[in-house]
């Protein structure tokens, strides 16, 4: 993702996909971008895990209020803000 402020998304299902992850942000706000990591080994297989972020910065802490637990795809997802890689 770029250097603009994203979200974290956690304990996504492996059958979920960027397309999916972005349809179900967006009942917040527009979305700039949303991408499901996936593995290096299986370029078909999730790694359970992706990053949204918004058009408007101030959808971020909504969306962590709005959809943190909330059920994608027959999981319940775990949404914080996401951490500078180290």
């Amino acid at each position: 993702m770029d250097n603009k402020p994203s979200l974290f998304v956690g304990s996504l299902n492996y059958k979920t996909r960027d397309d999916a992850l972005k349809a179900f942000f967006e009942q917040v706000g527009p979305v700039a971008k949303a991408r499901v990591i996936m593995e290096k080994e299986n370029p078909n297989r999730s790694r359970g895990f992706g990053f949204v972020e918004f058009d408007d910065e101030a959808d971020l802490q909504k969306a962590i209020d709005q959809l943190n637990g909330q059920e994608l795809d027959g999981r319940a997802i775990t949404v914080n803000m996401s951490q500078p890689r180290k």
